[in-house]
């Protein structure tokens, strides 16, 4: 079936359509939000100009969510997702009209990475309720069809608003009052999501319990013996368990060839400031439109063969992509590499999410979708810690390029070898 077709299918449910129109607002306004905080933070021509200023800044706005993610999952699995939605939308709309008076008003310190930090960790729990809602919402021979569309479509609605971004920008200009005039509008987005989400009935998206939830003292005090609890999980359910692995790997690729993209925006390709953003947003572009190609052939070909023999491929293309499109270091061709790794990370993507949603149950959900995200995270904030010594200023550099195409390359191997295993009992790889 088409992606559109799919689109279609999934649509027909009611309780979908509030969900999937939840998200959709809600990561448009996201959009909107980080063209606000991307121009501020990392392209004013006097500032993070350096691979550690890059790693720094990425460090600072990511590395509290791996701190967040246990006590997300253990309340994701107690309390109401529904509630955590509207919550959670509520606080970043609060948040993102912090953010923008303290930008009006110049102030980048302290007080400004605290809001910006709050806000992008309620994210990551509104982001982690959604995945882990989703199975209550379409019957569960549809969650690869679901998983295809709707981050998709959420990724998508993140370029529209990063777009819209832009456009506040011309209105309000360069300065300070222009970049808060992005994040207020951004917070408006967010209160609207808010208003969107009290559409689904309270308890409508689980979790299911079979025993009344506990005090909240006590759930607090149980995260670490939680997390523990979903780790074993998803140990013992190794396709979702092998998934997350390769999330890891993938986003630890992700993060180094970004911290270089943004070197080359800022350093090399232009001088930095407004064109060293346009560029940069030309690439991001372009990974946007390999997002969704991913997720367009992944659905059919996931009904053609295997989940891991996909997953192998997809890894392969990325493998191949980048030294043929990024070794000449090229403005020109840059886009057409952040293509390819687009369609690579939405096409693995909807392979992991998917193996984490059938094989693991929705007891265990929330929490193991806060392991994701601390994967997620974590591996990112270490592709930065590398890359700092490793890139010059200049963001060129052959062998980190192909020491990145080498990861591809071996994270595939696995997966092939994996899939060409007779299948036991209890299957290593779906």
């Amino acid at each position: 079936m088409s992606f559109l077709g799919d689109l279609r299918e999934v649509l027909r449910g009611g309780r979908f359509r509030r969900l999937f129109g939840t998200r959709l607002v809600s990561q448009f306004s996201d959009g909107v939000y980080q063209a606000g905080l991307a121009g501020y933070v990392f392209f004013s021509p006097e500032q993070h100009t350096s691979a550690a200023d890059v790693a720094a800044a990425f460090a600072v706005l990511l590395l509290p969510f791996s701190v967040v993610g246990p006590f997300a999952g253990v309340l994701i699995d107690r309390w109401p997702r529904r509630q955590i939605l509207l919550v959670s939308a509520v606080g970043k709309a609060a948040l993102a009209v912090v953010t923008a008076a303290l930008v009006a008003t110049g102030s980048d310190g302290v007080a400004f990475l605290a809001a910006a930090l709050l806000l992008l960790s309620l994210n990551r729990f509104f982001l982690a309720a959604l995945s882990a809602a989703l199975p209550h919402v379409v019957a569960r021979e549809r969650l690869v069809m679901a998983n295809a569309v709707t981050p998709t479509c959420g990724t998508f609605a993140s370029f529209l608003g990063a777009g819209a971004g832009a456009g506040l920008r011309l209105l309000g200009g360069d300065g300070l009052l222009g970049t808060a005039l992005i994040l207020l509008g951004a917070g408006v987005g967010f209160a609207a999501s808010a208003l969107v989400s009290i559409t689904l009935g309270r308890r409508e998206l689980g979790p299911d319990l079979d025993a009344p939830a506990p005090r909240m003292r006590s759930v607090l005090g149980g995260v670490v013996t939680g997390l523990a609890d979903g780790l074993r999980h998803v140990a013992e359910r190794r396709p979702a368990g092998y998934g997350l692995l390769t999330i890891a790997g993938h986003r630890f690729v992700y993060g180094v060839s970004t911290i270089m993209t943004l070197l080359l925006y800022n350093n090399t390709f232009t001088s930095g400031g407004v064109a060293g953003l346009a560029g940069f947003s030309v690439t991001l572009a372009a990974s946007g439109a390999g997002f969704f190609v991913g997720a367009v052939i992944t659905p059919w070909a996931t009904a053609r063969m295997r989940t891991g023999t996909w997953i192998a491929l997809l890894l392969a293309g990325g493998c191949l992509s980048l030294p043929v499109f990024g070794l000449s270091f090229s403005a020109t061709l840059f886009p057409f590499a952040g293509f390819a790794l687009g369609v690579v990370s939405q096409g693995v993507k909807v392979c992991v999410d998917t193996l984490v949603q059938s094989h693991v149950d929705d007891a265990y959900r929330g929490r193991v979708f806060s392991v994701y995200d601390m994967l997620f995270n974590a591996a990112f904030v270490a592709a930065a810690a590398v890359a700092a010594p490793l890139i010059p200023t200049s963001g060129v550099s052959v062998p980190v390029l192909l020491a990145m195409s080498a990861c591809y390359a071996l994270m595939c191997a696995a997966w092939w070898t994996g899939t060409r295993r007779p299948r036991p009992a209890s299957p290593a790889l779906p």
